[in-house]
C-alpha cells in the first residue's frame, strides 16, 4: 500500500499527462507542432489530492475484504494526507528545485 502511494503521489509531477493517461488538450501560443504542452502547478495539485482519495478508497476497499473496516477521523486524514504530501516530495524536488543544464 506505501508504493502504491508514493507512486501515486509522484505521478503528478513526473508526468506532463493528466494522471499519467490524458495528454493535455491543444496547444499554447508559440509552441511547436510536436511540442509537447506543461502542467501548470494547480493542475498538479488538484491531480494529487484526486490521487490521495483514490489511494485511500483502494486502503479501504483491501480493509473491508479482511475484515470490518474501522471508522477513521479527522485526525487519520490529517496525517495521512500529510504523509501523501511527503511522498510527494521526490517528484518535486525533481520537477520544481533541480538545476536543469542547458
Amino acid at each position: 500500500m506505501v508504493a502504491l502511494a508514493a507512486a501515486a503521489a509522484n505521478l503528478p509531477f513526473l508526468s506532463e499527462r493528466v494522471f499519467g493517461v490524458v495528454p493535455l488538450p491543444g496547444r499554447s501560443s508559440g509552441q511547436e507542432a510536436g511540442e509537447a504542452r506543461t502542467k501548470r502547478f494547480p493542475l498538479r495539485l488538484l491531480e494529487l489530492i484526486v490521487l490521495y482519495f483514490l489511494v485511500g478508497f483502494v486502503a479501504r476497499l483491501l480493509e473491508s475484504r479482511i475484515g470490518s473496516v474501522y471508522v477513521q477521523t479527522w485526525e487519520f486524514f490529517a496525517v495521512t494526507g500529510c504523509l501523501f504530501l511527503v511522498l510527494a516530495f521526490p517528484g518535486f524536488v525533481l520537477r520544481y528545485l533541480r538545476k536543469r543544464r542547458n
